[in-house]
């Protein structure tokens, strides 16, 4: 099976840009891992190190240019100087060349961010943490702070993640986002956290026609994306990349 990648219509107009998202499709992982580009969900790590060389390959980088960063769950944004591991944070930018971005996910949004201005590049981690928190404001707000970034100007690809009508909470967690990105059914809510950070784009003043919002629910995309919700301890990890060559 060859390796699937989901990629972005809008940061394809882009040459300078690499990015792709990978799937479940073309690993080597035993199922149901498939590509799974994680080294702690109990995947064999020779495998795990197969698979992301099959990803890396396809989108011709190398692992050694690759930034990872330990995610938490936090709004805690980190500047990437060079390609390595960074601990503790869940939205990472860089305005180095051949420094390419990891965001890991299984249903939390990842969203992908580039200034062709001032070229510089961000992956956020937002799940329902970071996004009530307002990472993705935090991320372009500190882009803004250190290069002067024009909100008009930034290219967004929200990812795939869960889709609202699969991702059921209880109050603990619907109490934190507005109503505009909640519905209720009986007791439980429904959250969508794509609009939510739709939303967010919108008032830091991002053009509408700069951003791109997946289709994919990685819930329901059985055959295709990996699902914590919906696979629990036995479910992979995809990668989002992104930077400029």
């Amino acid at each position: 099976m060859s390796v699937k990648i989901i990629y972005s219509r809008l940061l394809q107009k882009f040459p300078e840009i690499i990015f792709g998202f990978s799937t479940k499709a073309g690993g080597v992982s035993d199922e149901p891992y498939g590509m799974n580009l994680s080294v702690s969900v109990g995947d064999d790590p020779e495998n795990v190190k197969h698979n992301r060389k099959l990803f890396f390959d396809t989108l011709g980088i190398r692992e050694e240019e690759v930034t990872f960063q330990k995610q938490i769950h936090s709004t805690i944004v980190n500047y990437s100087e060079k390609p390595g591991h960074y601990s503790n944070s869940d939205a990472i930018y860089t305005d180095k060349e051949n420094n390419f971005l990891a965001v890991s996910v299984a249903d939390c949004i990842p969203v992908f961010l580039y200034d062709p201005i001032n070229k510089i590049v961000a992956g956020v981690h937002s799940g329902w943490k970071g996004t009530s928190g307002k990472i993705l404001t935090k991320t372009i707000l500190e882009l803004q702070k250190r290069t002067g970034s024009d909100t008009t100007e930034l290219i967004a690809y929200i990812g795939p993640g869960i889709s609202q009508e699969s991702y059921e909470v209880g109050d603990e967690v619907a109490d934190f986002f507005d109503e505009d990105v909640k519905i209720k059914r009986g007791d439980k809510y429904f959250i969508d956290l794509k609009k939510d950070n739709y939303n967010q784009l919108l008032k830091l003043g991002v053009n509408k026609d700069n951003i791109e919002i997946s289709e994919y629910c990685s819930f329901k995309e059985t055959e295709l994306l990996h699902s914590y919700r919906r696979d629990g301890s036995i479910s992979g990890r995809m990668f989002g990349i992104i930077g400029m060559r």
